[in-house]
């Protein structure tokens, strides 16, 4: 947030994903709520920068959003995970990766407890996965 608020030339990218907003969450701001026939739909069409699935969801970075601000100039941010990272990678070959890490694994738990939104089973299947992305 504070590196927005110091430069005007730079962009948080806007996702899309399947998934049911958040508490808190609004359409196209945080993401485009899609269902999965529009977010199939739009692959098909070839609207995403990347796309996948992920837990169930899928999520994607559109293409034309991403394209427009380049065009006029901007840095553009897109907060994505391993799996778009290296197809966006594959594509822009001039991008600068971050990849950032959480301050502990517990920290990590502890913030996807914290949203309420998972199952046990889908939080012991994000701790594993995050756990071989991280290792």
């Amino acid at each position: 947030k504070a590196l927005l608020e110091k430069h005007d030339d730079i962009f948080i990218s806007v996702s899309a994903t399947t998934r049911n907003p958040r508490v808190g969450e609004v359409d196209g701001v945080n993401y485009h709520f899609l269902t999965k026939e529009e977010f199939k739909q739009r692959i098909a069409e070839d609207d995403f920068l990347e796309h996948a699935e992920v837990y169930g969801n899928y999520y994607g970075t559109p293409k034309s959003s991403v394209e427009k601000m380049l065009d006029e100039g901007k840095n553009v941010i897109l907060e994505i995970d391993i799996q778009g990272a290296l197809k966006v990678k594959e594509k822009a070959t001039d991008g600068v990766f971050i990849f950032i890490l959480p301050p502990s694994m517990e920290e990590l738990k502890q913030r996807i407890i914290k949203r309420g939104s998972e199952t046990p089973e889908s939080l012991m299947t994000r701790f594993k996965s995050a756990y071989k992305e991280i290792n």
